[in-house]
């Protein structure tokens, strides 16, 4: 069996030759931000939750201890996932991406997948239920990484560098918006746009990219009436403050009265049945409700400082791979961060998309963990980059 750095984990299937070297601490600035995320969004979970918990299953805690057990998954899984050396998960895409295809046409099946509030996007594996969506989001940026290092030198060809990658992620998105799910199709768009960005995709390529994809969105939203309600409640959401813009309204009317300061952790009113989903997609207005204006800045301001730590991160990565990687995990939580933000404060049509970390859900908060895992395992252990850059160019020497 090689041996690892101090802090990597040493797969008993590697075959690298032995080594000795000074161990890299991981960011613990990055990690520190993850905790202090996660243990606000327990805290204003509990907050949320707790009336309608009570209300509904006699049990006042029944949200938070769900959340608390699948953080407690999470955190070990991000243990796991920081110890794992990095390359093991560019040899592991195309896996991946095949099982990620599979579990999204499971969904689909009536007999299969779970449908709720009209939408067929969860897997039941007994006692828990799983939405394999959150985890494609995280493969599709696996897949990119691998992909932009497979062919970085012919990204800027439209036929052989670019098509190819666009018809995968395409494809995963075509069945996330079966389920339906417009919301994750949009940041898995928005991810992938960036990442292709970040790799040297000619910008006319990505432009026309964009304006497709806006030509298909347009339509889907045409051809929905719900998306239809949606969009126009967003440009008048005083047009129907009982009906399509009730959730919105009732959120600007938690950031309104929380003020400066909030109205004190606890004591929001809009958390009593009248602001719909409070505890998942709405927990920034609660926040902004109990804790105001100082509440809601310090959260944006740590997901800003995780975006800076993880572009940071990924430019110190030794590899190709290791780069891409970071920025692609780094991108996925920062633009579905901004997005949640955005609809909660009426500057996006209302999507049902979380806010990583915080709000309540086991599937997102799950991958979001192993995605800051990975990061940490980026900045803590870089010597993969190094040795496999080492064989390569004992390769080329032969």
């Amino acid at each position: 069996m090689s041996q690892r750095s101090a802090g990597t984990l040493a797969l008993p299937w590697s075959t690298a030759s032995p080594r000795t070297t000074k161990r890299v601490a991981m960011d613990h600035t990055l990690l520190i931000v993850t905790i202090t995320l996660a243990l606000v969004g327990l805290v204003m979970v509990f907050s949320a939750s707790a009336v309608v918990a009570g209300n509904r299953f006699h049990d006042p805690g029944y949200f938070l201890k769900r959340q608390l057990a699948w953080l407690t998954v999470g955190f070990l899984l991000l243990h796991l996932a920081s110890h794992i050396d990095y390359i093991w998960w560019k040899r592991l895409s195309i896996p991946l991406l095949g099982l990620m295809t599979v579990l999204l046409v499971m969904v689909l099946i009536p007999s299969i997948g779970v449908a709720a509030k009209g939408a067929r996007r969860w897997l039941r594996l007994g006692p828990i239920a799983i939405q394999p969506a959150e985890l494609a989001k995280l493969i599709a940026v696996i897949y990119l990484a691998a992909y932009l290092t497979k062919k970085e030198e012919r990204i800027t060809i439209f036929s052989s560098g670019l098509m190819p990658v666009l018809i995968v992620v395409g494809l995963l998105s075509g069945l996330v918006l079966l389920q339906p799910d417009l919301g994750t199709v949009v940041v898995v768009g928005s991810v992938a746009c960036g990442m292709l960005f970040l790799g040297g995709a000619r910008l006319i390529h990505l432009f026309s990219l964009v304006l497709v994809t806006l030509a298909a969105v347009a339509v889907l939203v045409w051809r929905s009436p719900y998306r239809l309600q949606r969009l126009m409640t967003f440009f008048d959401p005083g047009k129907d403050p009982t009906g399509a813009g009730f959730q919105v309204n009732q959120s600007f009317l938690a950031f309104g009265s929380g003020g400066p300061f909030g109205v004190g952790l606890g004591e929001g009113k809009q958390k009593l049945f009248f602001l719909p989903e409070a505890h998942t997609d709405f927990v920034l207005a609660l926040v902004g409700e109990e804790l105001g204006l100082v509440g809601t800045g310090a959260i944006i301001l740590l997901f800003a400082l995780f975006v800076v730590r993880g572009f940071q991160i990924a430019a110190r990565a030794r590899m190709p791979f290791g780069r891409y990687l970071g920025m692609g995990i780094t991108l996925l939580i920062g633009i579905q961060a901004l997005v949640n933000a955005c609809v909660v404060t009426g500057l996006l049509p209302t999507k049902g998309l979380t806010l990583p970390f915080v709000s309540y859900g086991g599937s997102s908060l799950v991958i979001s963990m192993v995605g800051v895992g990975i990061l940490l395992n980026i900045s803590r252990d870089r010597q993969a980059g190094r040795e496999e850059a080492g064989y390569r160019g004992r390769s080329g020497r032969r």
